[in-house]
């Protein structure tokens, strides 16, 4: 599948196109929280994540999630990827720690993804 760099908003309903396309429910998603972009598209995170350092991200930026295009309310971000081990960030573990950062992640989403489900 062609990994989308996402910089403009699109809808819920373009997210459930892919997540049939490829997982059923779910589409995998990697988020510059500096450039405020949304990688999605791709087989592993870390496909996602080398699209968007091949387009001037910094890897340290860049943090991996789950959408899940078809729930409610915040549960529809899940904050699960290998690529967010970085203990000298001091993430320690596959998910996304910090909540600061978590909100930080939202907001990108919210702003690059338009449309409740």
């Amino acid at each position: 599948m062609t990994i989308e760099i996402i910089r403009a908003p699109i809808t819920r309903a373009h997210l459930s196109s892919l997540a049939e396309a490829q997982f059923g429910d779910m589409v995998k998603g990697v988020v510059d929280v500096e450039r405020r972009v949304l990688a999605v598209g791709g087989e592993l995170h870390s496909d996602e994540e080398a699209a968007l350092i091949d387009d001037g991200s910094a890897q340290a930026n860049l943090w991996g999630i789950n959408l899940f295009p078809t729930e409610p309310g915040d549960g529809w971000i899940e904050f699960d990827s290998l690529i967010n081990v970085r203990p000298a960030q001091g993430n320690r573990s596959r998910n996304v720690d910090d909540p600061d950062l978590q909100n930080r992640i939202r907001e990108v989403v919210a702003g690059l993804v338009q449309g409740e489900k």
